[in-house]
């Protein structure tokens, strides 16, 4: 019959330790005995327990000392003390230092085994974490950034060394560059892996709703709140906060944000008292920071407090020599998701290390899969890609679009019009009715867009 856990009984009174020891395996419980403390740690060198449960008047070692090497020995197993009733201040010694739960002596059956049963399941969640967090660093470590470029392993590097502190991180790059998956790869490769990682993008929010989502709010505090709600700050408690398009917040958002990371402590809205927070904050935008803070968008003591560790992304045109290698790996992910077997050939990749990639690694992706699942034939070619065909010639207007064409001079503030209206029609063609997302890619406000839209004769 399959055992209900692993017990370590700890009592240096024979008769005690026998009688608890009978009981458990009644119980159906795997259990051990040691008479001290030595024997204690032996054991727990040994072999794996899911609960020790243990003495705390013990001779010449006593069942704190146990407790502090029972954390390092068997950090995930859950301890439990036994004392007598005069001595509860012990026990609860014992729960500040790490202990699980305590039972008084002389303790009823029924309490123990209740107590044992919840500290069992409190072991088996704690493994089940312990596997979460290795599927993340296996997902999202060092491996899952694909790319072989100067830059990019410049910036594994830094990533590397980043991670190992508990310093905020601050990540730039245009938008479609994979400034999450190097957020995750910083909390992969951290001493917090095993510890939430939670992301929130603040575009997607007003002001009002990413204060309650962030730091929480008191029942009544607002309307709707029917009921108090722990914030993303709480729920990333001993983990990673990834707080991206951090550029859109208000100014408001961002002083309650500096207070936090100053104070290491948050207020939900609505209530008078703190809460201790135990977060690592990394950020993320696509826009210049430094130019947003000249133009008052975002305040400087923000900044540098974000700044710390600071992370550059750079765009697939930099790294074009990675192309191919991200290419071949949407490909291959495509293919195991789908059951196909399609392939790209020589022309194909070709075609694809000719294009600029304004929208980064995010385009190349979609285009692959688009590719891929339109294709008529297994091995992609470069008509299964229709961008970058014929040349597309930037101009403001029909007189521009000639002069550019046939060759002729044109201003130098004619051409950056020509450049900023090809961006943005370019933008809007891959995110057709998303004026939000266009914003973001090309790093400007929404009214900016607006204005440039309409200069341009864009407006839909």
């Amino acid at each position: 019959m399959e055992s209900s856990g692993s017990i370590l009984v700890v009592d240096d009174q024979k008769n005690m330790r026998t009688t608890t020891a009978l009981l458990l395996r009644d119980e159906g419980y795997e259990v051990a005995e040691a008479g001290s403390v030595e024997e204690a740690v032996g054991l727990l060198g040994a072999r794996t327990f899911d609960v020790v449960l243990t003495d705390l008047k013990m001779e010449p070692l006593d069942g704190l000392e146990l407790l502090k090497r029972a954390g390092t020995l068997a950090p995930n197993s859950q301890v439990i003390v036994m004392t007598a009733y005069g001595t509860i201040e012990s026990a609860v010694e014992a729960m500040r230092r790490g202990a699980y739960d305590y039972v008084t002596k002389p303790f009823k059956e029924p309490e123990l085994l209740i107590r044992v049963a919840k500290a069992v399941e409190r072991r088996r969640l704690l493994s089940q974490v312990s596997l979460y967090a290795e599927d993340f660093r296996r997902r999202y470590g060092l491996k899952a950034i694909v790319g072989q470029s100067a830059v990019m392993q410049r910036l594994e590097s830094q990533l590397a060394r980043a991670a190992n502190s508990d310093a905020t991180v601050l990540i730039q790059g245009e938008s479609g560059t994979g400034k999450e998956l190097v957020a995750r790869a910083v909390h992969a490769l951290s001493k917090r892996s095993d510890k939430p990682f939670v992301a929130v993008n603040c575009a997607a929010m007003t002001e009002t709703l990413l204060d309650s989502e962030l730091f929480g709010h008191a029942k009544g505090a607002f309307t709707g709140a029917i009921k108090a709600r722990r914030g993303l700050f709480e729920e990333a408690d001993g983990g990673t906060l990834f707080i991206d398009e951090i550029t859109e917040t208000a100014l408001g958002f961002q002083a309650k944000l500096l207070r936090a990371i100053q104070e290491h402590e948050i207020r939900r809205i609505g209530e008078s008292t703190s809460v201790k927070i135990n977060v690592r904050l990394v950020a993320a935008t696509n826009q210049d920071l430094q130019l947003a803070v000249a133009e008052k968008r975002f305040r400087g003591d923000l900044y540098y407090r974000l700044n710390v560790v600071p992370l550059r992304v750079p765009p697939l045109r930099e790294r074009g020599e990675d192309v191919p290698l991200l290419a071949q790996h949407f490909l291959s992910r495509y293919n195991e998701r789908s059951g196909t077997q399609r392939l790209l050939s020589a022309e194909a990749i070709e075609h694809l290390c000719g294009w600029s990639w304004p929208g980064n690694v995010r385009e190349l992706e979609n285009a692959i899969e688009r590719a891929a699942a339109l294709a008529e034939a297994d091995e992609l070619k470069p008509h299964d890609f229709p961008f970058g065909l014929e040349p597309t010639l930037p101009a403001t207007s029909a007189l521009g679009t000639a002069a550019l064409a046939a060759g002729a001079p044109v201003s130098l503030a004619d051409a950056i019009d020509a450049a900023e209206r090809a961006a943005i029609s370019a933008s809007l063609a891959r995110n057709p009715g998303d004026l939000a997302q266009v914003a973001r890619e090309l790093a400007v406000s929404s009214t900016t867009l607006w204005r440039k839209m309409k200069r341009h004769g864009l407006m839909r």
